[in-house]
């Protein structure tokens, strides 16, 4: 049986080799896929079952046709995926690594945690090659967890395809969306709680059953995952009353109320990540398409989590139309400037900048975000980094598909050379990153500590110095208990309050005007430290 085993394995490896050999393209830096579809058509449904070998020799190293498929060497179920972006020649994919008789396939690809569902993405109207990947490489770094991705050289039988990304899909895991896994017999108490991924798109995507917003019809909610096919009626029903409920609290009279409005059903700084990510972009289907969301069981936060980031390749000035091309404005605004597209941003964005602590914590988050990751300089670094890794890849890609200097749906900048293209983008992350310095609500008092772990991105103290009350919040990703301290400015202990809420309220009471020290700890470690000045 083994030597059978090996026989097929070899007769397959030979055969894409034969064919690849007789093509110019013969090594590459990057990774190099290969499929075989055994004469068959990739369509957009349904998936076919074929052959793949990926040859990866580690960074740093050159991969050659001449060596062994050493990455993956097996069957995967592959098809055409995208809406809009079919109508580019050249083509994304949707694959499924299985086995032999068709059952899907974990498996590490490329260095990445083992799965069986993955995304060959191709780069078309983004002549960079690296919008999307930046975006997801950002919020990586702001969030649990972002899409993973190798750029690689795709061959399909025989005939060179270009860069490509493999990348993560949007699921539940736990090495991808870590939130609880949601079975069919979970449909009472804590069990029917989560978890859910859910996204406001267009209605062509892989759900066809959706809710509508009761406050704008132009507003689709999708299940994602699991998909609705998945769910039972109650577990459907769960998740949109839960949606309905938070859109309530958010338009509702006291909705900046912490226990009452919409803080009690969102995690914000999640919120305030993912509008700072979009606005930065300003991405011409932010909000209104692709934008995902997420919620885990009661028992282990249960708060509606916006996020991961995904599909910007019409973003940082990449589109023509409703203004996205400009490094001034809004994109929340989206509706005002296009009102005659069959979907909007929610209004719940706009709602939110109406709650002065959102605002603030906005404008903190991204002024933190701007002194590190989205420096000027250090995404500059990025961008040349990766177009010098890139750099034979994309003279290859760009013979295959002889783009350069030619406007493509929906190019706003059509730059004449690739440099053009990566100067194009640099200069406008500069304009729109200055632009919202200059521009975004809020004030920063922020006197605690940013990004100490994982689960922490910052705590903010707000008004500080105070003569009534302040208070305290923490963005974080999971609900902890904490301990809050305050000392006087002796070092004497004041107060000690425990609470698992992201937000917690300190009033002046009987407390002296003066200055006094805080702390806040989880069980593992002190979070953050700072002094408050009471009035």
């Amino acid at each position: 049986m083994a030597a059978k085993l090996h026989t097929r394995i070899l007769i397959f490896t030979l055969a894409l080799h034969t064919a690849v050999s007789a093509q110019s393209f013969t090594d590459s830096n990057l990774p190099i896929v290969v499929i075989n579809t055994n004469n068959q058509t990739i369509a957009d449904d349904p998936k076919i079952f074929c052959d793949m070998g990926i040859i990866w020799n580690g960074n740093g190293n050159r991969n050659y046709f001449t060596d062994p498929f050493n990455n993956y060497n097996g069957k995967i179920a592959i098809e055409i995926r995208g809406s809009t972006s079919q109508q580019y020649p050249k083509k994304s994919y949707g694959l499924e690594t299985q086995d032999s008789a068709g059952n899907n396939l974990n498996v590490p690809l490329l260095g990445m945690p083992s799965d069986n569902d993955w995304i060959l993405y191709g780069a078309y109207p983004d002549k960079t090659l690296m919008r999307n990947e930046f975006t997801y490489q950002c919020f990586s770094r702001m969030h649990p967890w972002s899409p993973r991705w190798v750029y690689c050289e795709l061959v399909i039988n025989g005939q060179y395809m270009g860069v490509y990304t493999l990348l993560e899909r949007i699921k539940r895991d736990n090495n991808r969306v870590d939130i609880a896994k949601l079975d069919f017999d979970d449909n009472a108490g804590d069990s029917l709680t989560g978890g859910y991924i859910i996204k406001v798109d267009k209605t062509t995507g892989n759900s066809n059953t959706t809710w509508t917003s009761p406050y704008q019809n132009k507003v689709k909610y999708l299940y994602h995952d699991p998909e609705d096919t998945e769910l039972t009626a109650q577990q459907r029903n769960y998740i949109k009353n839960y949606t309905v409920s938070f859109e309530n609290a958010v338009y509702g009279t006291n909705f900046t109320n912490p226990n009452t409005g919409y803080a009690a059903y969102i995690n914000t700084a999640s919120f305030v990540d993912f509008f700072l990510m979009q606005e930065l972009g300003r991405t011409v289907d932010g909000y209104r398409s692709s934008s995902f969301m997420y919620k885990d069981k009661d028992s282990k936060g249960g708060k509606l989590t916006c996020g991961p980031m995904w599909d910007f390749n019409l973003s940082f000035g990449n589109a023509d139309y409703c203004d996205a091309y400009d490094t001034t404005g809004w994109q929340y605004n989206f509706a005002t400037v296009c009102p005659t597209f069959s979907t909007e941003p929610p209004n719940w964005w706009k709602r939110l900048l109406l709650d002065t602590n959102y605002c603030n914590m906005v404008k903190c988050r991204w002024n933190y975000l701007r002194q590190h990751m989205l420096h000027t300089d250090s995404v500059n670094a990025w961008i040349d980094t990766t177009a010098a890794y890139l750099n034979e890849a994309e003279q290859r890609n760009f013979i295959k598909w002889p783009i350069l200097g030619t406007y493509v749906n929906w190019n706003y900048y059509v730059g004449q050379t690739y440099q053009d293209e990566i100067d194009y983008l640099k200069g406008w992350f500069q304009s729109r990153s200055v632009w919202m310095d200059n521009n975004l609500p809020g004030n920063c008092y922020n006197t605690g500590i940013n990004n100490v772990s994982a689960n922490y991105i910052s705590v903010d103290v707000f008004p500080n110095p105070f003569n009534n009350y302040t208070t305290f919040t923490v963005h974080r990703y999971d609900n902890a208990l904490l301990s809050f301290k305050l000392f006087d400015c002796t070092g004497k202990l004041i107060s000690e309050t425990l609470t698992n809420e992201n937000t917690l309220p300190l009033y002046k009471n009987a407390l002296n005007a003066g200055m006094y020290f805080y702390t806040i700890a989880d069980s593992k470690e002190i979070i953050a430290t700072g002094k408050l000045i009471i009035q």
